[in-house]
Parts: structure tokens; C-alpha cells; sequence
């Protein structure tokens, strides 16, 4: 991948302070880091699932919205897309505001993130996506009705109807909409943050 643009935050990242120094921040160890950090990416999903079932469940997680927000929330995804473009931001910014006076959190909220918003708007899509299609881990730590998620309700939907496909196809339109929905107002965002995170064949 072209480090060229790129960058992280929201639903699947950690705080932008973290993603900002990957990119912005000269530290010894710092590309091992990242590419340790990076390489749980290839980790399979199946792997952590019973080690993340047993934390959430020493802790009372278990059948919560915690369960299903938190363990998803970090993942190193958002890091290496955010990352990319925190390096093409120029640093001539980044030096004009230290010379006003401006600390690291004051550059990162004042001028790091609002320049990262067509980025940010990507991975607000693509984790909305991902995180709305979940069926593995919602199954695993959810146990009643009430806090189903779509996918397992399409499950659940299936097995109470007798397998009627049309009923079926139906409740999947309607599931898939608010992706869809999400999709059309970001468009603009999710296409130019793409292009400059890396992702546009460049």
C-alpha cells in the first residue's frame, strides 16, 4: 500500500491521538509498532472470539450493548486508514501552529480533524457496514430478543416463519436500507475519502 494518505478514527480505531502519532510523531520502534499493530488485521475473527466471551463475561457483559459496542470499537483498521492520511497532510500546518503557540491536542482538534473529514466519513461507512452485518459475535454474547441485532433477527426471522422467502427477502430490504441510506448521504465524503486514503488505484 502507497503511503500517501491515510489516517484513523471512529467506530473501529483508537483515539486520534494514537493514530496521529503513528503519522506525525518520530519515535524509536515506531513502524515495528505500527506493523505489529497492523498485523492483527490477519488475525481471524474466529480465533478471538472465545478469549473476548470469557472477558466480557468475568466483567458482566455478557447479553449488554457494552458487548456489543467496546471489543469491535478498537480494531487496527481505522489506524492504518487514517494514518495514510495524517502523512499527507503537510507539515508546513502543523509548524505554523507551533509557532503560534499551539499545543499537540489543540493542533490535532483544530486543524488534524477537520482536514480529516472526508477520511473519517469513509471509515464512518465502512464500519457502519461491517459492524451492521455482524452475525458472529452478536450471536455469541447475545442472548435475548429484546437486543438481537439485524442479522440475528433475519435468523431468528427465518426459523419463527418456516423459511418463507418471500417474508425473507423483504425484511432483508428493509434491513439493508439504512446502509444504503447511509451510503447516499456520505457519498461525496466516502469517494474523496477514499481517493486520498490510498484506496483509489493511485
Amino acid at each position: 500500500m502507497s503511503a500517501s494518505r491515510s489516517g484513523v478514527w471512529s467506530g473501529n480505531a483508537p483515539p486520534p491521538t494514537a493514530t496521529c502519532a503513528f503519522a506525525r510523531i518520530s519515535f524509536r520502534g515506531r513502524e515495528a509498532l505500527f506493523f505489529v499493530y497492523v498485523a492483527t488485521l490477519v488475525i481471524p475473527q474466529e480465533v478471538t472470539v472465545i478469549p473476548l466471551f470469557l472477558i466480557m463475561k468475568d466483567i458482566g457483559w455478557i447479553d449488554s450493548y457494552q458487548a456489543l459496542i467496546v471489543p469491535p470499537a478498537f480494531t487496527a483498521f481505522g489506524t492504518f486508514l487514517l494514518r495514510q492520511f495524517f502523512r499527507g497532510i503537510p507539515r508546513e500546518l502543523e509548524d505554523a501552529a507551533r509557532l503560534d503557540g499551539a499545543s499537540r491536542p489543540v493542533i490535532l482538534t483544530r486543524i488534524m480533524l477537520p482536514l480529516a473529514r472526508p477520511a473519517l466519513g469513509a471509515l464512518a461507512v465502512f464500519t457502519f457496514i461491517g459492524y451492521w452485518n455482524s452475525f458472529l459475535w452478536p450471536l455469541i454474547v447475545i442472548n435475548s430478543a429484546e437486543k438481537a441485532t439485524v442479522p440475528l433477527g433475519l435468523d431468528m426471522f427465518v426459523t419463527q416463519t418456516v423459511e418463507r422467502w418471500n417474508l425473507l427477502a423483504a425484511a432483508s430490504l428493509i434491513a439493508a436500507a439504512p446502509s444504503l441510506l447511509l451510503v447516499i448521504a456520505l457519498q461525496r465524503s466516502f469517494v474523496r475519502g477514499i481517493v486520498i486514503a490510498g484506496f483509489g488505484g493511485r
